[in-house]
């Protein structure tokens, strides 16, 4: 798979915005492309607050939107860490899983995939809380949540350089994100396919 679409910026992983370019640049320092993509995670994963965790019901969805605000849905913070990737010069694309809830529905879940020693490696920068537990790791996935195929759920292996309309929808259509916690989380993949 080629990685320059995954080094893009857009209007969502905006990795060209001046702010994220200067972020990355800050997050870089003199580190080597894993300690880059190390500490990028580990700022979206702890200094930027899970929207439903903080209690905070204001809509992020782009990547300098997240940055300013520091809040976001896990598809937001996703979209800031794959551009703070991609202005650093580290290929990132968006994937997803898609999870049971407990009312019986599920729901779809938020990641990013860095492009490391010649393999992508996904990323779960949802951030922690008790019971999650959440890792940078290139030694196999470390994320929020482990799938259960036996009750549906699954891991999407796509990585994709744009993030699913079907989330950028459900952002998009809603002044209050903690509403989208009952009544509007994506619960599969839309145009991207299966």
């Amino acid at each position: 798979m080629a990685t320059d679409p995954f080094l893009a910026t857009g209007d969502v992983v905006q990795a060209g915005h001046p702010a994220v370019r200067a972020a990355a640049t800050r997050l870089r320092r003199r580190h080597t492309d894993t300690g880059f993509a190390r500490a990028a995670y580990e700022f979206v994963r702890d200094e930027v607050r899970h929207s439903f965790d903080a209690g905070d019901a204001r809509v992020t969805v782009t990547a300098t939107e997240v940055l300013e605000h520091r809040v976001g849905l896990c598809y937001a913070k996703s979209h800031l860490l794959a551009a703070l990737l991609r202005a650093g010069g580290v290929p990132a694309g968006l994937c997803y899983q898609r999870l049971a809830t407990t009312g019986g529905g599920f729901v779809l879940h938020g990641l990013v995939a860095v492009h490391l020693n010649g393999d992508w490696h996904r990323q779960d920068p949802r951030g922690n809380k008790p019971g999650v537990d959440a890792q940078f790791s290139l030694d196999g996935p470390r994320l929020a949540f482990t799938v259960d195929p036996a009750s549906g759920e699954r891991d999407y292996e796509p990585v994709y350089a744009t993030p699913d309309p079907g989330v950028l929808a459900a952002l998009s259509a809603t002044t209050d994100v903690l509403t989208l916690r009952t009544t509007g989380l994506p619960d599969d993949l839309t145009l991207h396919g299966q």
